[in-house]
């Protein structure tokens, strides 16, 4: 076998700067004796030499060590082995959910690995297809698995702004978080997850961050759930109680447009009345400075029309 010459050195760093490029500043050893052609003594030289650092087993930043978090992340999921997958958090920070640092990294393998510190091992023994994504070049929980592993560890008040925010990142897929809990019932992370998403599902999601508010606290409070954007009489009710015969309207000013359109709210409350409809109002900012005390009062008002 003839030596290399100055071309071909100079090709193969070309092709380990491309690899390099791509995969945020690192690569594998698997990588470079398989796709690259290096041998083991080969990796050795240049580590010597100053091209590759190594930042853990078996993997290596190329040419220098100031790399991104998403290096840092990638390069543990190498570590980790095949078929493992950014997770936990650091996947949620991936997925732009979370502003935490995704450091030290959290990863998921398929096998049993003995702790690599500072990388924060997670086993499972079986991930389907469906939980599987890539962002950023870099392999990682879906959105709905990120979820489903929070949903076990952190408070319950933030998954719910992780949910929230999966929607204003327009990543959050509610049949996709169905078909998960359907398939991972005694996951740890399964009933917070599925208390999370209730106010997502077709029956109480709603345009409104009022409304989404308002039906959170009823289902909280163990409340029947109520319909929304119903229609009765010709009049579109915000949450409606049809078998109390029942209304919650929730008032913003501002959604009203007009003067002329507020105005006519208030008299559309006595026109219900004139059908045996009771109505309550809800402002936002009430909603807001006294949550507790406005489904108390929703609860008693719909008990005294159950009497009824």
């Amino acid at each position: 076998m003839r030596n290399k010459g100055p071309a071909d050195v100079f090709a193969e760093r070309g092709s380990l700067a491309e690899l390099a490029n791509r995969q945020h500043g690192v690569v594998s050893a698997s990588q470079l004796t398989g796709k690259l052609g290096y041998s083991r003594s080969g990796i050795h030289r240049a580590v010597a030499a100053g091209r590759l650092h190594r930042l853990h087993r078996g993997v290596f930043a190329v040419g220098h060590t100031n790399i991104s978090q998403q290096g840092r992340c990638l390069a543990a999921v190498f570590a980790s082995g095949p078929g493992s997958l950014l997770s936990h958090v650091s996947a949620a920070w991936l997925w732009d959910l979370a502003k935490v640092s995704p450091l030290p990294a959290s990863v998921t393998t398929p096998i049993h690995r003995r702790l690599r510190p500072p990388i924060r091992l997670h086993e499972a023994r079986f991930i389907a297809d469906e939980d599987l994504a890539s962002r950023e070049g870099i392999p990682v929980t879906s959105v709905s698995r990120t979820l489903l592993d929070l949903a076990a560890t952190v408070r319950f008040d933030w998954l719910e702004k992780l949910v929230e925010r999966s929607e204003e990142k327009e990543v959050f897929d509610l049949r996709a978080v169905e078909d998960l809990l359907a398939r991972t019932v005694g996951h740890h992370g399964h009933k917070r997850l599925r208390r999370a998403i209730a106010l997502y599902k077709p029956t109480s999601f709603t345009r409104s961050g009022l409304e989404k508010r308002f039906l959170e606290l009823v289902i909280q409070a163990g409340l029947p759930q109520p319909h929304t954007n119903y229609v009765e009489h010709g009049f579109e009710l915000d949450c409606y109680w049809p078998e109390h015969r029942f209304v919650v309207e929730l008032d913003v000013f501002e959604t009203h447009g007009t003067r002329a359109a507020f105005e006519r709210d208030r008299k559309r409350q006595e026109d219900l009345l004139l059908v045996g409809i009771a109505m309550t109002r809800v402002t936002g900012p009430r909603l807001e400075r006294e949550p507790d005390e406005v489904i108390r009062r929703v609860a008693r008002l719909l008990t005294d029309r159950e009497r009824r």
